[in-house]
């Protein structure tokens, strides 16, 4: 049986996450099948039995291709085991879980559809890849008080990779 990674990615973290994903998923040696929703929206589920679902926050909001691409396929993915990885900055912060949290019960209220496993990624600051105005709202609204300071660096990334490992092996191994 295939594994089905569907993602969406703004600055490439999470296309970053979902390669991760893909490369974890073949040396488990199972078969994968990878979807960019901003490039394709259609999606063939044959001989898949596990789909991982990705997508970054931003505004707090995963991305409307992601999530038009979940409602599409609403019937085809509870059909199946699906797991979220809903890639953000506040999942970095103990302070920001809520929020994360928030995202998801959001987004599952609009499309319809809650994952059998959720899993909040922290994401990462990429400076180059922000205009002035996303600059600001990275600053001031979603870094705010927290313990980092972006004006120090130009890239962190805090994306736990063991912990979207481990995760994935119990989702596939049916621990989760």
């Amino acid at each position: 049986m295939t594994v089905f990674v569907a993602f969406a990615t703004v600055e490439g973290q999470t296309g970053k996450i979902a390669r991760f994903v893909s490369d974890e998923v073949r040396s488990m040696g199972r078969e994968v099948s990878v979807l960019d929703v901003d490039q394709t929206a259609s999606a063939d589920f044959s001989n898949v039995e596990h789909v991982v679902l990705a997508a970054s926050v931003h505004e707090r909001r995963h991305p409307r291709s992601f999530e038009a691409f979940i409602t599409a396929s609403k019937e085809e993915l509870k059909a199946r085991r699906t797991m979220l990885l809903s890639v953000s900055l506040s999942a970095a912060f103990p302070e920001g879980i809520a929020e994360a949290e928030e995202y998801v019960v959001e987004m599952n209220m609009r499309t319809e559809l809650s994952p059998d496993v959720t899993l909040l990624v922290p994401g990462a600051v990429q400076k180059g890849a922000y205009d002035y105005y996303s600059q600001q709202v990275l600053e001031q609204v979603v870094l705010r008080d927290r313990e980092f300071d972006p004006a120090k660096v130009s890239e962190h990334e805090f994306t736990d990779w063991e912990a979207i490992r481990s995760g994935l092996h119990a989702f596939l191994n049916g621990n989760a």
